[in-house]
């Protein structure tokens, strides 16, 4: 139990398979570092997540979990990032009354933006790493 402690946060990823991706793929080609404990599951849209798949990643254990798609008006599927977009809105509600502000995250990354990528999960790793941390010491 203690190792897990010591361990990093787990994050599991949602993540569209024409853009946010390609991203991670790129940041991989590049040799990007981005922390060890994140998992990122491809998605043909990120409209297609349903909220239960969020759920069920953090009743297994993860730490966060994020759903990254095209940028509003590219997605390849026409309108489905605005569907995200309001699926993932009503789901953080339910985080929030539940005390888990934090724990989910929505963005948005293009097939080109390797970097934009590696930030948005480095930060998300390095506030719920914080979080955890904090919690240690109260």
């Amino acid at each position: 139990m203690e190792e897990n402690r010591d361990k990093g946060p787990e994050i599991v990823g949602f993540a569209c398979s024409y853009c946010t991706f390609k991203a991670s793929e790129m940041a991989g080609s590049l040799r990007m570092k981005y922390p060890e404990g994140i998992r990122v599951i491809q998605v043909p849209c990120s409209s297609r997540v349903d909220p239960a798949f969020v759920i069920k990643a953090i009743l297994e254990g993860a730490d966060g979990v994020f759903v990254a798609g095209c940028h509003p008006g590219d997605c390849h599927f026409i309108k489905g990032n605005f569907f995200t977009r309001r699926k993932i809105a009503a789901l953080k509600e339910m985080f929030k009354a539940f005390s888990m502000d934090g724990r989910l995250k929505l963005f948005w990354v293009s097939a080109a933006e390797a970097r934009r990528f590696v930030d948005k999960v480095t930060t998300m790793y390095k506030e719920l790493k914080e979080e955890r941390d904090a919690g240690k010491k109260n």
